[in-house]
């Protein structure tokens, strides 16, 4: 059974990654997770990739001069409970605060956009990936699959998450509605980019259009985290180089938690400031705001449409034998109809991925 009858206070994030150096981000990290915990909230969302940065480098040089960075980049990822992860697991277990945080994941020889859901008790309930990173982010980073469309169950709430441009994927959208999300963390980079061209890769309107069509769409609460970009930034990424100090644009900042109707429910911060922001959620909004709009109920037609998802980790090899060998795939916790997985639409919370003991 679903529970509505949840209050909780949530937070979102909009800061500065300490650009490209994992440990001075998750340091920081751990500040701001224990400044939400001060201040009462229950559940705090970061951006994407905040550890160790969004990588801008991408987007303002050909991808021959940005893969001279990309090895010192790929040096400050994570791996699934390696000394930096637990550090995060750590910080979320002393200050009772379950943490939604963007990472880049390495696995393997590969690189992912990933986040890891952490509870309040310090454990790695949940990770996923970016099913599809965008145009050339996927010059380093691998594809996610199906299995990355998790909706973690928690006594706060079902809380799932994506990232970036994934708001723009409908069926993603879909999926995380069908799954009876309740509360949505939109992890962004920052809003900052000032393109001569008039792309809109980092224009406000088009991503805070997504991201509050979300929670119209889904009937969830939204916390919108976002990074903000400084000189510091423009040095790290752009050195002196004129030109490419102009693509990538200061500020950014677009922290917001919205309503399951689409309103806003957070003092704002200005775009260039660091800070978080807080809302008070009750659940029991969602079943309002669903009595009007429910996708996946009674405002749906399932007998014209449907969505097929597949849901399995497609490894890259299966033994002779029958044993699949270690593959690309996210070590989640098992989604809807995945082999021998039980639909977790009303199931209890699954094991752990790790624990703080293992």
């Amino acid at each position: 059974m679903i529970d509505y009858d949840i209050r909780i206070k949530a937070a979102a994030v909009q800061a500065e990654p300490v650009w490209f150096d994992a440990d001075a981000t998750i340091g920081k990290s751990i500040d701001l997770i224990a400044e939400a915990a001060r201040h009462g909230a229950d559940l705090i969302a970061f951006p994407e990739i905040f550890v160790p940065g969004y990588p801008w480098q991408l987007w303002v040089t050909d991808q021959t001069s940005a893969a001279g960075r990309v090895k010192r980049y790929l040096a400050n990822g994570m791996q699934l409970g390696d000394a930096r992860m637990r550090r995060i697991m750590a910080a979320a277990r002393d200050h009772g605060i379950h943490v939604v945080m963007g990472y880049v994941e390495i696995a393997g020889s590969s690189a992912y956009m990933s986040q890891m859901f952490v509870d309040d008790r310090g454990n790695l309930v949940g990770n996923r990936r970016k099913l599809k990173p965008t145009h050339v982010e996927r010059g380093i980073f691998g594809d996610g699959n199906g299995s990355d469309l998790q909706v973690w169950p928690s006594r706060i709430g079902r809380i799932g998450a994506l990232n970036c441009w994934e708001h723009f994927q409908p069926l993603e959208r879909f999926t995380l509605a069908a799954l009876h999300e309740q509360i949505h963390v939109a992890s962004w980079p920052s809003f900052a980019s000032t393109r001569p061209d008039g792309l809109y890769l980092g224009r406000i309107e088009p991503n805070e259009a997504a991201t509050r069509l979300h929670a119209i769409e889904t009937g969830s609460f939204v916390l919108c985290a976002t990074q903000v970009t400084s000189q510091s930034a423009l040095d790290a990424i752009a050195g002196e180089d004129p030109v490419q100090r102009g693509l990538i644009g200061e500020g950014g900042g677009f922290a917001r938690i919205f309503h399951p109707t689409g309103m806003d429910m957070a003092k704002q911060l200005s775009a260039h400031e660091e800070g978080i922001v807080y809302a008070d959620l009750d659940l029991n909004d969602i079943l309002a705001a669903k009595s009007f709009i429910d996708i996946v109920g009674q405002y749906s037609r399932p007998d014209v449409f449907d969505l097929r998802v597949d849901v399995s980790t497609n490894p890259w090899l299966t033994t002779h034998g029958g044993a699949a060998a270690p593959g690309p795939a996210s070590p989640a916790v098992p989604a809807p109809g995945a082999p021998g997985a039980a639909p977790r639409i009303d199931a209890e919370a699954p094991p752990p991925l790790l624990t703080p003991e293992d």
